[in-house]
């Protein structure tokens, strides 16, 4: 059975985010990612929906400056 474009995106995202920060929690990615697309699922325009969960799941992500402080 085919992944549905829904769980493709949110897959592609998260891959995308891992690479770009590779010092981050595979699991908090994730989580991120999914929490991104719960708010948007319900777009009504769907083609930047990537982008935008992308752009919203690095908001939810602890930023350098915060994993310094835990450190």
């Amino acid at each position: 059975m085919a992944e549905s474009d829904d769980a493709l995106t949110i897959r592609h995202v998260a891959e995308r985010l891992m690479k770009a920060h590779p010092q981050l929690d595979a699991g908090l990615v994730q989580s991120s990612v999914q929490t991104a697309y719960e708010e948007l699922r319900y777009a009504r325009v769907r083609t930047y929906l990537p982008v935008l969960m992308e752009r919203r799941a690095k908001d939810l992500l602890p930023h350098d400056e915060q994993m310094e402080r835990k450190s």
